[in-house]
């Protein structure tokens, strides 16, 4: 072997030796570098120190010729007999004397000394000089190891200051060196897990059970927690069986968290328990000082899925009491293996519930599962099976997928595969299988094996050593090839005792260090392996294994493998390169069908020993045989779906895998498994099973070789719940006492084993002093009732009593012994107590009880009883009465119960002498109705025959109708008959009649009390026979009587429609008795999926005047159905036909659908339209008025087949015959319509209509003359007629009250209205109706406002008369030359006469000889400079004012220089006073501004003025001229000119056009002028 270690080894902190301690390292490393080796010695020496486990092939080689073996190297392991480690050895060596002062302490000594034995070791020297060497370089190593211990500190002190210093780029995660392992124990002994921890910074550890936090605080004495030297201990004291579970350590610091896994499984000895072991805990808890119930309820039962799919299992858990905190160990087991949270499970506990997760089915996933919930108190479990079916084949017929695909053997070259073979083959049988393998790591997976392979392990070759696979098999059969099976967990090609030492095996602790001495050991070769047999031999390869030697010294050993042919003696060797650790060895590439034998060398560095005897001759082949088939299967019933199957085991059948059972309904041939994952017992529970059904079963055998013979089929099995025996009666009471006898009774067991009870065995036995004698039987024959006299007794003893029941299944065990009763005569006058009370029919309000009258009936008969109730949780004061007055019947219904409440009963019996003993009470129900109870129900079928129907939905195969009559069972059939088909039973009435009044009711036997009741009264038979009469002699019922009516082309159809007629339904049409038949004047026609049944005749003559007849007939019913057709009604048909057949004939061409008519639009807009149809391109349509036709224009359309004519404003003119003509080549239709006379007159009422629904309400309004009423239409008409009511009585106008339209306002004018015009005021719309009348109160306050707004108003415009006002306006600018003279003179009004005043420049001015002011008459104001200069410039106003108001004008007065003489000059101005033209006016001084400043000044000048509310009560302003004088001539009159707003607007246009034309001439000019003086006239 090479010097090196594996690379798996260098990539694994176990095998770093950077985990060991300074102290460790510093003295290997003095050891190793001790001047007593040399150079050349220091590989030897390193081996050494390893303890020999790495050497190479030649040193082995040649130490074989040395005549002194080399000594092993010596273990510190203490062994027991058996080799079997059992602790440690400190060694303590005893140096001898002549070691003590033969050795020199100086370097040069002991150098000598170690030439010396290597001197001796290559010239074969002496054993004792190697071991006085060794001897000398120890006691140096030790005497040196002080001062390096010093050292050493030192340097581990600084590097944890580096460390510290440099945090960030030491830090790492924390990582397990060295894991905790699982470990099994018997109860009572202690257990320490171990593990060891790196990380930086160091990490945190934490113990966990089952997810649970460990504390050691909370379990004093417990549990043990240690941390030292990064080593981490927990110790479980006392194990019990509490505490299997799985333990989990968590180390965590700040770069991460790290959790690994142990399991700890305590076990307990089987047979006898041993009393010194702890007995499992009940009762209170020191921890807590309370006690714990456990209930699991809301169970998950039998389930079955599917490969792939996903499952959850849960069950709630009540723990009583509920601690907040306390939390009770939850755990899952399959098969009684504890499963541990994976990819495949996942564990939920929520506090309440507990659920376990199968994330992706497999078969190996099959079993019975079982929640387990441990508290302090003790546990409580729960198991139910899952079932795993075969996912659907990806090709049909092929094979289920193999399951448990497990690594047997592995080794650093092989793996040694093997699987359980499917329950499914597919079609065919199955070929083989393919193994298939995956590198860890990697998701690729390679196929093993070329041809498909039967033997169920498989050795895989061809791995690399060191790295981990995991593997999957596949099946195939002639159909194809199976899914892959669930892949297995991984494994290490590696040799064995690597794989141990990683696990960290070689040392388990024991709790204790054995100290020895001994002296050092010459190297001894090891002795001959021991017990060496082939324990698996296949055609593929040869498995063997042996025991070490005796003998193997104080090294490891190793070994060599040799083989030979059976029969010589040629031994060859196996492994020749490299011996073997492991003590199991396979071979592979023998030749199959040859015999070999087999033995194996020990070796180790001492040499190699003998070999160990030969095995005997073993042929190559497969040496395990297919398993014989199993014996007889038996099934027996279990539950209604589940049947338990029993069977003979395999014979001789050897590793034997377990079982597969297949079952198959009776003559169906087909085969179902009904277990996928193999079963080791020969007792197994098939589920999934139809109820009723008859099933046969057979089983086969199955190991690693393949699959047996099934064995025979079973015997055929109903599918039903077992019979058991009964459990034992209860309640045992004595019903009568007399001298030597007494009756006793007693109660039905809770459980009577799935059959009827065949009835009861009563016991007895007589108690002297309470001492009871021995039992004696009452009786030999089994009584059937539940009440039974025991006689022979003897008065005044004691007696107890026992009750048994039988079914079928045997005599059951009996109750417990009754209460101790005495023989004595009873003498009480009252009865005794009633008994065998039961309960039935119970429903959410209401349930029936029934009983039996007492047996001992007292002093006098029986005459009543009563009943009492109560909530079952209620005391005993709670007991109230059912009924106030007894009844006489031995069955009362309980009403008005509150649903849900939980009840029970008791009855007295009463006679002459008083009410007796009370019952028993009867077992607690509670008033709920249960799923799927059904009601009886009343059936009248198509005979007549009455029957009570009931259906059970809840029946089990042995179940029962049994009805009853007054709830005693109905035993003779001379009235009713029962009948019984599957799950519904009914009670036929033979003959109904009175006899048969009662209450009816249906029990249902093993069931949860299904039961139901139906009372037929007097009044419910007598409306059952009445149907049962009907049903008898049927009437076919008819949804329509027969009756006419007429078709197109004026044909007649007599119809009728039968409500139900069968297929074989007939009818005979039949007029005046005489049968009519199929013709041409007869069309008969029978629709029997809708009961139609009709005739048709073309037309009708004065012959067919008479009566119609329909006989029907289906079966035994019948009916019919008559017309008559006489008279004025058959002459009304006849014309109505006639008619509907011209008709007909007038719709062959066009033709009017609708005739010509009108309707009024909501704008009162008349449009007269005809619907029209059959038309076509050349149809032509005319309009027609009194015979003129009326040209088409935009009042006429035609649109979507409709004719319309629009009349916009409707007059008297448009009154007259209108008309509309259709003809085409077809022929011509012709419609009219008449709007004279009363026909316009209606037209104009709907038109008066629309204008009065669109009136407004009547409104009141003020103006200058009084008031006014109005309202608005949307439309007037001149021949609409209105009339005015003053309090409902027509108003007669005068000059003082007139009524008028303006547009579309009707008003009514009250001028100057006094307090008599005060009233209700009304104006009614004439529409020929009846009209509409809008309304309008003047009174009160509304005649005070709108006669104050009157009086306003009217001084408003009094004063707006009245006010003073300039009524000629004034030009806004006047240029002249100076020297010139100017006049301007304007009207002014006013009443009074107002006062004048002249301004410049907003000052008065007065009257000079310069600037003459003159006011005349009262009207006319004039102003005159008689020599204009430049000091004259400036603004000019005049102000005139009187009380009603205040008004001013002003003009500005531009000077210029002198220019020639032309004349006189005149200015025109408009109504505000802007100079309109001037024939010396410059151009740009023609451009006046606008009247707006001059109308805002006039505005302002009123203010003071009342206001005005409408602008129609303004006067008009009156246009005046003016003219501007030359000289002293005489001022010019201003001649009167149009409104003002005709002369702005004239005006305004004028000087447009002189602005446009500034250089206009002087002739254009007069002109205009002529045109302005013109221009009121023409207007």
């Amino acid at each position: 072997m090479s010097g090196s270690l594996p690379f798996y080894q260098k990539h694994h902190r176990h095998y770093d030796r950077g985990y060991r301690s300074k102290e460790t390292q510093s003295k290997l490393s003095q050891y190793q570098s001790s001047s007593m080796y040399s150079a050349s010695s220091s590989t030897s020496a390193a081996s050494r120190s390893r303890g020999l486990k790495v050497s190479s092939h030649s040193g082995l080689e040649a130490r074989r010729l040395s005549p002194e073996p080399k000594r092993a190297k010596p273990t510190y392991l203490a062994v027991d007999k058996e080799n079997q480690i059992i602790g440690y050895v400190v060694p303590i060596f005893r140096g001898s004397q002549e070691f003590a002062t033969g050795l020199s302490n100086t370097g040069e000594a002991r150098v000598r000394d170690t030439a010396a034995y290597m001197a001796s070791r290559d010239l074969f020297t002496s054993g004792l000089e190697m071991e006085r060497s060794e001897q000398i370089s120890r006691r140096e190593a030790m005497r040196e190891s002080a001062q390096r211990i010093s050292l050493n500190k030192r340097i581990h002190e600084h590097e944890e200051h580096f460390k510290r210093m440099n945090e960030d780029s030491l830090m790492h995660p924390p990582e397990f060196v060295i894991k905790p392992r699982s470990h099994t124990v018997w109860e009572k002994q202690c257990v320490r897990l171990h593990c060891t921890v790196s990380g930086w910074p160091d990490p945190r550890v934490v113990w966990y059970k089952n997810n649970v936090s460990i504390d050691p605080l909370a379990n004093p004495g417990k549990y043990t927690v240690e941390s030292k030297y990064n080593v981490h201990c927990l110790e479980i004291n006392k194990c019990d069986f509490d505490d299997t579970a799985q333990y989990r350590v968590s180390a965590m610091n700040s770069q991460g968290e790290l959790s690994v896994f142990a399991s700890v499984v305590v076990k307990r000895f089987k047979g006898e328990i041993d009393e010194s072991l702890p007995a499992p805990r009940h009762g209170p808890v020191s921890e807590y000082g309370i006690t714990f119930k456990t209930h699991i309820v809301d169970k998950f039962g039998v389930s079955f899925g599917r490969e792939g799919e996903t499952m959850s299992l849960g069950c709630t858990v009540i723990i009583y009491p509920a601690l907040h905190r306390y939390q009770p160990e939850v755990q899952w087991y399959r098969d009684d293996v504890l499963l541990s949270p994976s990819k495949w499970h996942h564990m939920h506990w929520s506090g309440d519930r507990a659920t376990l997760t199968l994330t992706h089915l497999n078969k190996e996933d099959e079993g019975l599962y079982t929640l387990r919930v441990t508290t302090k108190s003790g546990y409580e479990t729960y198991s139910a099976y899952v079932f795993v079916r075969d996912a659907d084949a990806e090709v049909e017929g092929a094979p289920g997928a193999p399951l448990d695909v497990r690594c047997l053997d592995a080794n650093k070259d092989y793996i040694i595969v093997s699987w359980k073979q499917p329950a499914v083959d597919g079609d065919t049988s199955i070929l083989g299988y393919f193994v298939d393998r995956c590198e860890v790591g990697t998701n690729h997976w390679i196929q093993c094996n070329d041809t498909p392979i039967k033997f169920a392990r498989f050795p895989v070759t061809g791995l690399v050593e060191g790295r981990s696979y995991t593997f999957r098999v596949r099946a195939v059969n002639k159909g194809g090839m199976s899914h892959p099976s669930r892949v297995s967990e991984p494994v290490a090609a590696m040799d064995p005792a690597d794989r141990a030492r990683m696990r960290g095996t070689s040392a388990p602790w024991t709790g204790q260090i054995i100290v020895t001495e001994e002296e050092p050991a010459e190297g001894i070769v090891p002795g001959r392996p021991r017990e060496l047999q082939v324990t698996e031999a296949t055609k593929n390869y040869v498995v063997l294994s042996w025991k070490p030697p005796g003998e193997k010294g104080l090294e490891g050993v190793m070994y060599y493998v040799e083989k030979c042919v059976s029969g010589t003696d040629s031994w060859q060797r196996v492994n020749t390169e490299i011996p073997v650790k492991s003590p199991r060895f396979a071979l592979f590439d023998l030749s199959e069908g040859k015999s070999y034998c087999f033995r194996v060398r020990c070796c180790n560095s001492a040499g190699v020993g003998e070999p160990s005897d030969p095995t005997e001759a073993t042929t190559v082949g497969d040496k395990l045989d297919i398993p014989s088939a199993p014996g007889k299967v038996v099934p027996t019933r279990n539950t209604d779906t589940s049947v338990v199957v029993s069977w003979e085991a395999s014979h001789d059948a050897k590793e034997l895998v377990g079982y597969y059972i297949e079952g198959s309904i009776v003559d169906s041939n087909t085969w179902e498994p009904c277990n996928n994952k193999p079963v080791n017992a020969t007792r197994f529970i098939c589920h999934g099973l139809m109820t009723g059904e008859k099933y046969v079963f057979r089983v086969r055998a199955v190991n690693a070789a393949g699959l047996s013979q099934f064995s025979p089929e079973s015997e055929p099995v109903e599918v039903k719940a077992a019979i058991a025996s009964p459990t034992p009666p209860y309640g045992i009471t004595v019903l009568e006492c007399v001298r030597d006898s007494m009756v006793l009774a007693w109660k039905q067991p809770t459980f009577i084993g799935g059959a009827d009870i065949t009835g009861y065995f009563v016991d007895y036995r007589e108690v002297i002093d309470g001492v009871p004698g021995k039992w004696h039987e009452a009786n030999i024959k089994a009584v059937s009732e539940r009440a039974y006299r025991v006689s022979d007794l003897r008065e005044n003893r004691k007696y107890q009593f026992q009750v048994r029941a039988a079914n079928m299944a045997g005599v059951g065990i009996p109750s417990l012994p009754s209460d101790t009763f005495l023989c004595e005569e009873w003498t009480i006058a009252v009865p005794g107590p009633p008994h065998d009370l039961q309960i039935r029919e119970v429903r959410s309000d209401s349930l029936v009880l029934l009983w039996k009258p007492p047996v001992y009936q007292g002093r006098d008969p029986v005459n009543g009883f009563y009943i009492d109730m109560k909530e079952a949780e209620a005391p005993e004061e709670a007991w109230r009465g059912v009924n106030t007055k007894a009844t006489e019947k031995t069955y009362i219904k309980i009403k008005n119960l509150k649903e849900a409440e939980t009840y029970v009963f008791r009855v007295r019996a009463q006679n002459n002498a008083g009410v007796g003993k009370t019952s028993d009470v009867t077992e607690p129900v509670p008033a709920l109705t249960k799923p799927g109870t059904k009601e009886i129900v009343v059936d009248v079928d198509d005979d007549g025959v009455i029957s009570l129907n009931f259906e059970c939905c809840d029946m089990t195969p042995d179940s029962k109708f049994v009805w009853s009559k007054n709830y005693e069972e109905i035993t003779e059939s001379s009235r009713v008959t029962s009948e019984t088909k599957g799950n519904k039973s009914k009670a036929v009435f033979n003959t109904p009649g009175e006899e048969d009044i009662g209450i009816y009711s249906c029990l249902v036997t093993h069931t949860d009390g299904a039961s139901s009741s139906y009372t037929l009264s007097e009044e419910e038979l007598k409306r059952l026979l009445v149907i049962s009469h009907d049903h008898k002699f049927p009437i076919i019922p008819l949804k329509s009587e027969l009756a006419v009516e007429l078709l197109e082309k004026g044909r007649v159809r007599f119809w009728l429609q039968a409500e139900k007629i069968s297929a074989n339904g007939k009818v005979d049409y039949v007029f005046n008795d005489n049968v009519l038949s199929q013709g041409e004047k007869y069309k008969m026609n029978f629709d029997k999926n809708t009961g139609v049944i009709e005739m048709i005749m073309e037309s009708l003559t004065p012959a067919d005047e008479g009566t119609f007849t329909f006989q029907l007939q289906d079966g035994k019913a019948t009916n019919q159905s008559s017309l008559v057709l006489i008279g004025d009604v058959f002459k009304e048909l006849q014309k109505e036909s006639e008619f509907q057949r011209k008709e007909w004939f007038r719709k062959q061409g066009p033709h009017f659908i609708e005739y010509l008519g009108y309707e009024v639009t909501p704008e009162c807009c008349v449009v007269l339209k005809c619907k029209v149809g059959n038309m076509k391109k050349e149809t032509s349509a005319l309009w027609y008025k009194d015979g003129h036709e009326i040209k088409a224009d935009e009042h006429l359309g035609f649109t979507e087949g409709v004719l319309k004519l629009e009349i916009a404003q409707i007059s008297k003119k448009d009154s007259g015959v209108y008309e509309v003509v259709l003809k085409d080549d077809r022929g011509k239709d012709t419609s009219t319509l008449n709007l004279k006379d009363q026909g316009f007159k209606d037209l104009m009422n709907e038109v008066f209509g629309f204008i009065a629904n669109s009136s407004t309400p009547l409104k009141i309004t003020s103006t200058d003359q009084g008031i006014r009423l109005y309202t608005f239409v949307s439309y007037y008409n001149d021949l609409l007629q209105v009339t005015w009511h003053y309090k409902d009585s027509a108003i007669a106008f005068s000059d003082r009250i007139k009524s008028g339209v303006v547009g579309e306002q009707l008003w009514l004018q009250i001028t100057e209205p006094t307090e008599k015009d005060m009233g209700k005021y009304a104006i009614e719309f004439n529409d020929g109706k009846g009209g509409l009348r809008r309304t309008a109160e003047l009174s009160g306050q509304a005649f005070d406002d709108a006669f104050a707004e009157f009086q306003r108003l009217k001084a408003a415009a009094i004063a707006e008369r009245s006010r003073a006002r300039v009524a000629g306006g004034l030009p806004d600018v006047v240029t002249i030359q100076e020297g010139k003279a100017l006049n301007l003179t304007c009207n002014i009004s006013g009443d009074p006469v107002p006062e004048v005043t002249w301004l410049k420049n907003d000052r008065e001015i007065t009257s000079d000889d310069h600037c003459i002011l003159k006011f005349a008459s009262g009207k006319f104001a004039s102003f005159t400079i008689t020599a204009v200069n430049t000091s004259d410039s400036g603004k000019y106003s005049i102000l005139v004012k009187n009380k009603y108001g205040t008004e001013s004008g002003d003009f500005t007065l531009e000077i210029i220089e002198g220019t020639p003489d032309l004349g006189v000059t005149s200015y025109w101005t408009d109504a505000d006073g802007n100079v309109v033209f001037g024939p010396n006016t410059p151009a740009e001084k023609m451009k006046t501004p606008g009247t707006e400043v001059k109308m805002q000044k006039r505005k302002e000048s009123v203010a003071e003025a009342l206001p005005m509310e409408k602008e129609d009560d303004v006067e008009e302003s009156e246009s005046e001229e003016f003219e501007v004088q030359k000289d002293e001539t005489a001022d010019a009159a201003a001649e009167p000119k149009a409104s003002d707003s005709e002369q702005t607007d004239n005006a305004e246009e004028e000087v447009a056009d002189q602005s446009e034309a500034p250089e206009q001439p002087a002739d254009t000019v007069e002109e205009s002028e002529q045109q302005a003086e013109t221009q009121p006239e023409s207007q």
